[in-house]
């Protein structure tokens, strides 16, 4: 996974009426931005120049052209000068990419002293941007607007949060979701209609028994088993009884054989996400724990319980947080801490929370777990980082779907958990523990989320807007 490898492709409207000279300068301002862009850090993918479109047949041939080239996420449009929508409608009524439109002008000031008619029908944005504007809305198109000098950092932001989200949207279209065994039996918000999610993400849920994973397993070398076991003492603090030679050491090596066979059989399928379940467990000696830990941290979605809309929701944010400080992973709202003025909630699973916002280097432990009924599996002990993060959801309302949203605090604990021998996070959701937990319940919210360190809100919320998604922030206005 690599949001680099990811394009935008910046074009710049305008017409013929006036001439050529004026084109040329059009394009060579066009260009200078696209420049600019490459070189913030703010933007994560390469940003391409296509071209000063001016004619209806053009523009409806870059969009196709954008719909078929995969390598591109979405398109930033600017209006330099006025270009006539009724042009630009038939290429938006095909564009299935994402869009923003860049409301900007190429000179920040106007040159008081100097400024003529020359000047004024180059610099038109303020006239193109709101005849642009005027076709979106007629054809009700919710893209994102930008406004502000191109070079104005909050400009650069704005357009990084919302290229991140496009770069989600590309990745997630026919994505393929493994799920191995069902869902977790008689529970009702991990279901959802497999056929509307592939009609309005782009992804695909693929469901597989567990002889399926078994038989990789089976492939699995004592060489590649060792090669994993000297990864793990590189990334983690091992307790005594797994380390070589221990007690526990075999315990490991059948993590290590679940993690490699579940690799392989993720990668043999090009699939992007996957879902376990504790309730089918044939043929596997531990419930993953470990293994799955290991694979989030790679990039992979995961949802327990066979939760596949979380799994996808989880690989999204993956992608959207590639290269930021903090990381993201599934998460489940645990158990409440209701001290008055000090209300927390404190998130955790069984076993399965990506290390990516470990606070320290975890430590590898092996403890008893009575659910699943099988041998005591390895996992990643350790407490989250703190700092803002949030808590997000997408569920099946039945005729659509709705992405919620909680931005939280995340906190140390008050005391250490010295009996609680799993990964885990607590948190004061915002703005407060009442409005906030309220609003998730009335909103329809899951107890499994996608918890992130690295995103803000604002990214769920371009992500829910190019997606057609239903947003609802809790704890929000």
């Amino acid at each position: 996974m690599k949001i680099s490898e990811y394009e935008l492709w910046l074009v710049a409207g305008s017409q013929h009426l006036y001439g050529e000279k004026a084109l040329e300068e059009v394009e060579e301002n066009a260009r200078k931005i696209v420049s600019s862009f490459q070189e913030k850090p703010e933007i994560p993918q390469a940003v391409e120049f296509k071209g000063v479109l001016t004619e209806a047949e053009e523009i409806t041939a870059l969009m196709r052209e954008a719909n078929a080239d995969e390598s591109c996420s979405g398109l930033i449009i600017w209006m330099h000068t006025f270009s006539p929508a009724q042009m630009w409608m038939k290429g938006l009524k095909v564009l299935e990419k994402p869009f923003v439109h860049l409301h900007t002008q190429f000179n920040r000031d106007i040159p008081w002293t100097e400024i003529d008619m020359d000047y004024m029908n180059i610099n038109q944005s303020a006239h193109g941007g709101r005849e642009f504007g005027y076709i979106t809305a007629r054809l009700d198109i919710d893209n994102k607007v930008i406004v502000g000098h191109w070079q104005e950092e909050e400009v650069e932001k704005e357009l990084g949060v919302w290229a991140r989200a496009a770069a989600a949207w590309q990745d997630m279209q026919e994505a393929r979701i493994a799920r191995f065994g069902d869902n977790m039996r008689r529970v009702a918000v991990t279901e959802g209609d497999k056929i509307s999610a592939r009609r309005d993400f782009g992804y695909s849920v693929e469901g597989f028994g567990l002889g399926d994973l078994t038989g990789c397993m089976e492939e699995i070398t004592e060489d590649r088993i060792d090669r994993l076991i000297e990864s793990y003492q590189q990334d983690f603090e091992l307790a005594e009884e797994l380390k070589p030679g221990g007690k526990y050491h075999q315990s490991l090596r059948e993590q290590a054989r679940i993690e490699a066979g579940l690799r392989e059989f993720l990668k043999k399928g090009d699939f992007k996400a996957f879902t376990t379940t504790f309730e089918n467990l044939h043929g596997l000696k531990q419930l993953p724990g470990l293994a799955v830990q290991r694979l989030m941290a790679d990039g992979y979605g995961f949802g327990a319980e066979g939760d596949w809309k979380t799994a996808a929701l989880v690989r999204a944010m993956k992608v959207m947080g590639e290269g930021l400080e903090g990381g993201s992973t599934f998460m489940e709202q645990y158990t409440y801490h209701l001290e008055p003025g000090r209300k927390k909630v404190l998130g955790a699973h069984m076993l399965e929370v990506c290390p990516t916002i470990a606070e320290s280097k975890p430590r590898l432990e092996i403890h008893p777990l009575d659910i699943g009924g099988r041998e005591d599996p390895v996992r990643a002990v350790f407490n989250s980082d703190t700092g803002r993060a949030l808590n997000a959801s997408v569920i099946d309302m039945g005729n659509r779907f709705r992405l919620i949203v909680n931005e939280v605090e995340a906190v140390n604990p008050e005391k250490e958990l010295e009996k609680l021998p799993v990964a885990r996070t607590l948190w004061r959701p915002r703005p407060d523990f009442k409005k906030a937990v309220k609003d998730w319940i009335e909103a329809g919210g899951a107890h499994h989320t996608g918890f992130s360190l690295a995103l803000k809100p604002d990214h769920l919320k371009e992500f829910a807007r190019i997606a057609d998604l239903e947003f609802i922030e809790a704890g929000g206005g």
